[in-house]
């Protein structure tokens, strides 16, 4: 009887390790889950605020993807049954399998923050940026120009800087009253990250008329106000949060060892249960001090290592480990974009035509990876 191999997950890592596992299996069969019939170019999808019909764009459906000997399943997944090793659907359904791909990816911490997780629109899916476009046009409309729509975003890493660029860009393009508010807990925007990126970053978002407030965390949100630590309120209109992320409630069903909801694993992606391997934002990856960073690059780079070890498991060889490499770090801020110690490039950080060259080749590459270099031209524009 043929091998099963269960995929979850439509992200950066599960789509790509259901590439590999397509390529390099044989005689095994592949279920791959996802609650969504498509993957979305995630680190693209700030985008959609200020434009959203470039969604067709940056989705890409499964069925242009996976092969079609690979079976997949559209659904909700509740829980890994370890002992019967299967996989339950919100319907009631069950997979069975011989070893199982967690890449379920993370949503968004809200750290216990009474009132954040009512009050707050999050940027993890399609559906998010939508709703944030549709918030944005209602609230302005409802507002003067005497009285600016307040947009607050908070969070000051990668997500937040870019939303807080495409919120600007759309404000300029459409000639709408918005103020927006960047806000950061710790000292400095992008927190962990060189100065020299800060600081380049900081400039360009005072370029685009953004506000930007570290140092004084939010505290509590209300329907109209948040408060910050130091007691201090400020009204919105709408609240963007991007502060962290965390693992999916479902983790906490999965037997398994977790941390912070995420699954633990050393850099072969095995758990501490032998069947069950973990990649991407689900998985909480020893690396020295600190574990991998939760990253795009990060998930691309350890799905084929993902993949291959569960080949060698079905083989009995022995597990690969994975070495994370950075490669730099690419942000836009509306239409600009910075690079900061990017692979082979001999400048620190930089801006204008090149970092924009680059923060599209990225996404346009990632694109044609999975499908074809035409699919990944006529996104080219929008990215």
């Amino acid at each position: 009887m043929a091998d099963s191999l269960v995929v979850i997950g439509t992200g950066y890592a599960g789509t790509k390790a259901v590439q590999q596992l397509e390529q390099n299996t044989s005689g095994v069969n592949i279920t791959w889950i996802g609650e969504n019939q498509y993957h979305l170019v995630l680190h693209e999808s700030h985008r959609i605020i200020r434009d959203p019909t470039i969604r067709q764009k940056i989705t890409i459906p499964v069925k242009n993807i996976k092969s079609t000997d690979t079976n997949f399943i559209e659904g909700e997944v509740t829980n890994i049954d370890t002992e019967a090793r299967s996989v339950e659907l919100s319907n009631g359904n069950t997979i069975p399998y011989d070893y199982v791909l967690v890449a379920i990816g993370s949503q968004t911490a809200h750290y216990g923050i009474p009132g954040l997780n009512d009050y707050s629109v999050t940027l993890k899916s399609l559906e998010d940026a939508l709703t944030i476009h549709k918030r944005i046009f209602t609230e302005t409309n409802l507002e003067s120009s005497e009285k600016p729509t307040q947009v607050l975003i908070g969070g000051a890493g990668l997500s937040g800087i870019q939303v807080a660029g495409e919120v600007a860009k759309l404000r300029d393009e459409a000639g709408i009253s918005i103020e927006i508010t960047l806000l950061e807990a710790l000292d400095e925007i992008l927190p962990g990250h060189s100065s020299d990126l800060q600081k380049s970053v900081r400039k360009q978002l005072i370029k685009a008329d953004i506000d930007i407030r570290t140092g004084n965390p939010l505290s509590k949100a209300g329907d109209e106000y948040i408060h910050l630590k130091n007691d201090k309120k400020l009204s919105y209109d709408i609240l963007i949060w991007t502060g962290g992320i965390t693992g999916h409630d479902i983790m906490e069903s999965i037997d398994v060892e977790k941390e912070h909801n995420r699954i633990k694993t050393d850099t072969t992606f095995k758990t501490s249960d032998d069947r069950i391997f973990t990649v991407g934002d689900a998985a909480l990856v020893e690396n020295g001090e600190n574990p991998v960073p939760p990253t795009a690059q990060a998930a691309w780079q350890a799905a084929d290592v993902a993949a291959n070890n569960i080949e060698r498991s079905l083989q009995n060889k022995p597990l690969r480990h994975w070495t994370y490499e950075d490669k730099g770090t690419l942000i836009s801020i509306g239409d600009k974009a910075i690079a900061h110690n990017v692979s082979n490039i001999p400048f620190s950080t930089f801006g204008s035509y090149p970092a924009q060259f680059l923060k599209k080749f990225v996404a346009a590459r990632w694109i044609a990876g999975l499908t074809s270099w035409y699919h990944a031209s006529s996104a080219w524009s929008v990215l």
